[in-house]
C-alpha cells in the first residue's frame, strides 16, 4: 500500500536555515557576563530543545531562582534579536526553497514546527512565510521537543494525521519528539538523527519524490 503522505513538517534553525552561530554567540555571551563555562561542545547539546531547558543545560546544575531564570531568558534573546537583525533572503539554505515549491506543486501542505520562539520573525526576514501553510513554534505548546506535542499540534493545524506527515529534523530531540508522535521522519546533517526513516546531508537534490520512495522502502523494513 503506497504512503499517503499530505505534509511536509520543518524544523527551522539547520533545516530551513542556520541561525545556529546566533544562539551559540548570545548563550555564550551570557555564559561569560555570569562566570559560567560555555563551549561549542555545550552548545550542540541545546540543539532543538526550548529557551527554557537550553538555560537548564547551560547552568549545569547551578541554582538560580526563577526572577533571574527569566531575566537571564530575556538577556540572551535579546542578544539573539540583534544578530538576526543580519538575516535576509539570502540567508535560505540551498535545496529548501525547491522543496518547498516542489510540496505545494504536489499538493503536500508544508509547515514549521521548531522550538523557537521567534520562528515567525525570522521567516519573515528570510521572506518566506508565505511558503507556510502553519507555523509551529515555542508559542504553540507547553511541552517542546522531545515531546511529540508541537509537532502534533502543527500537524492538526494542516488537518492531517501524524502518519501523513514527513518531519524534517537535524536534532536528535526532534527525530525523538517525531516518532514518539508517529510521524515519518527524515534526517538533516548530523549522526544525532541517525533514527531518522530517512537520512540527508542537507535538502540540496532534495526532491519530492525521491523522499517518498526512500519512506516507501523504509516502511518496508519496519
Amino acid at each position: 500500500m503506497p504512503l499517503d503522505i499530505r505534509a511536509f513538517i520543518f524544523d527551522l534553525d539547520g533545516v530551513i536555515t542556520d541561525t545556529a552561530e546566533f544562539h551559540f554567540r548570545s548563550w555564550e555571551r551570557l555564559a561569560n557576563e555570569e562566570g559560567l563555562s560555555f563551549t561549542r561542545q555545550d552548545n550542540e547539546a541545546l540543539r532543538g530543545v526550548s529557551r527554557r531547558e537550553s538555560l537548564n543545560r547551560l547552568l549545569k546544575g547551578k541554582p538560580i531562582d526563577e526572577a533571574t531564570a527569566q531575566a537571564w531568558m530575556t538577556r540572551k534573546n535579546d542578544y539573539y534579536l540583534a544578530y538576526l537583525e543580519a538575516i535576509t533572503p539570502a540567508n535560505v539554505l540551498p535545496g529548501a526553497l525547491t522543496l518547498l515549491d516542489e510540496a505545494h506543486a504536489a499538493g503536500i501542505k508544508t509547515a514549521i514546527g521548531s522550538a523557537s520562539k521567534n520562528a515567525r520573525s525570522v521567516l519573515e526576514r528570510l521572506n518566506i512565510l508565505d511558503k507556510f501553510d502553519a507555523i509551529g513554534d515555542g508559542n504553540s505548546v507547553v511541552n517542546t521537543k522531545p515531546a511529540p506535542d508541537l509537532f502534533i499540534w502543527t500537524a492538526g493545524r494542516m488537518g492531517v494525521s501524524p502518519s501523513q506527515a514527513v518531519v524534517f529534523e537535524d536534532a536528535e530531540a526532534g527525530i525523538a519528539a517525531a516518532l514518539t508522535g508517529g510521524f515519518w521522519t527524515v534526517g538533516i546533517g548530523s549522526a544525532d538523527v541517525d533514527k531518522a526513516h530517512v537520512l540527508l546531508p542537507n535538502l540540496v537534490d532534495a526532491h519530492v519524490s525521491a523522499i517518498i520512495e526512500a519512506l516507501a522502502a523504509a516502511k518496508k523494513q519496519i
